[in-house]
């Protein structure tokens, strides 16, 4: 952990790492409601309707590495710059994808806009440099309360611009994404985070096979994995769900608007609920949470449905993210953390990059309600993995 700012510092990154993450964040939500529309059109295949969005998430997972490791050389500010250089060129890439109705382009830029997303998900561990201990887990909560910024915005954005460019539907969102990365760009300029220490560069710390021996890294990075990817499952296909059923492009952005929403709106919470209850306790929350929305999908496919699900999913997100980023925190030193989060990373969009490229697929093969029982296994074995952590916690101290 880094000394060498003061606690009013830090608050003033997490800001700027949280305003970060909602322009970021934007792109996603963008992603989210057309994405999927937009593959459906310009595939040949209609199961290959999900693949930019799988592709995007690809990207995620293979730039964790590379974006941690060159990040430890030259620190947070440089590292970020590059993947929001990568945002705007996606950005662009994907809206001449749209206007040439080339599927293939459609998907070069999701892929690049996936190594901006990939720089990205690393704000959340940006914030814990050079914070107390005790402040971690709201550092890492504030951060990612800046998505409510793309709740907000990213859907209204989405709806506004969709005929920016008509008659070519959608491709004026994507080009609206080029400005909201250039923002990006300008906000990351402020940051200011130590430089890794000596140490940080030239220290290799535990081998990584120790440090995945121990419990909590294994229930931390597997529950993150599940929360992550079961969300990446069912949200991806939702907007294409809902026009199959019937329902206006309208309806289906509201929904995603709101599901934005419940991921990061908790975030202002959720860390000082950590701090009360324990990491533990509110990953298990989550997990219930999620049953409870595969319950409600299940339910039925009406808008009402979709949305009480789609919310129960966001805050399910919420809790097992933060939670499983939190309790990971725990299990390195300064040393370690470049590769153990580039491994958590890589494993966690991993995850992410399975769900969203079969989504399309289970979707057009099976349904939503079949969609939807597959994610349950999963969540319960989530559950079961954090409450024996926690009574593996509790041991010691009764024995």
């Amino acid at each position: 952990m880094s000394t060498s700012i003061d606690l009013r510092t830090s608050r003033r990154n997490v800001l700027l790492l949280a305003l970060s993450q909602g322009l970021f964040m934007i792109g996603t939500s963008t992603m989210i409601a057309e994405a999927a529309l937009v593959g459906y059109a310009l595939a040949e295949n209609k199961a290959l309707a999900t693949l930019p969005t799988g592709l995007q998430q690809v990207m995620v997972m293979v730039t964790a590495f590379p974006a941690s490791l060159l990040m430890q050389r030259v620190g947070r500010r440089w590292g970020f710059t590059v993947g929001a250089l990568f945002g705007i060129l996606g950005a662009a890439v994907a809206t001449l994808g749209v206007l040439q109705a080339s599927f293939l382009m459609f998907c070069l830029g999701t892929v690049l806009t996936g190594v901006y997303n990939g720089f990205g998900q690393f704000y959340r561990f940006a914030a814990v440099d050079g914070s107390t201990d005790a402040w971690r887990s709201k550092a890492i909560s504030y951060t990612l309360a800046g998505g409510v910024i793309a709740a907000v915005i990213g859907p209204e954005l989405a709806k506004l611009t969709k005929d920016l460019l008509a008659p070519v539907t959608y491709a004026g969102s994507f080009a609206a994404l080029v400005g909201v990365a250039a923002i990006a760009l300008l906000v990351l300029q402020f940051i200011r985070i130590p430089p890794p220490s000596a140490a940080e560069r030239s220290e290799a710390g535990r081998p990584l096979l120790e440090i995945a021996r121990n419990p909590s890294f294994l229930v931390a990075v597997f529950a993150a994995m599940v929360g992550y990817g079961g969300m990446a499952l069912v949200m991806t296909v939702t907007p294409l769900a809902m026009v199959s059923h019937h329902h206006a492009f309208e309806s289906a952005a509201l929904v995603i608007q709101w599901h934005v929403l419940a991921m990061f709106a908790p975030s202002f919470v959720t860390g000082s609920l950590i701090s009360r209850f324990g990491v533990l306790r509110i990953m298990m929350a989550g997990a219930l949470l999620f049953v409870a929305a595969v319950a409600v999908h299940l339910s039925g496919t009406g808008v009402p449905q979709f949305w009480l699900g789609l919310v129960l999913v966001g805050v399910a997100w919420n809790f097992l993210y933060i939670g499983g980023t939190a309790l990971l925190t725990q299990t390195y030193n300064p040393a370690e953390k470049a590769k153990v989060q580039a491994v958590n990373d890589f494993l966690v969009f991993g995850s992410v990059a399975l769900c969203a490229l079969s989504s399309g697929a289970l979707h057009e093969g099976q349904g939503w309600a079949a969609l939807n029982l597959v994610v349950l296994p999963f969540v319960g074995a989530t559950l079961l993995a954090v409450v024996w952590l926690e009574l593996r916690r509790r041991r010691p101290a009764s024995a």
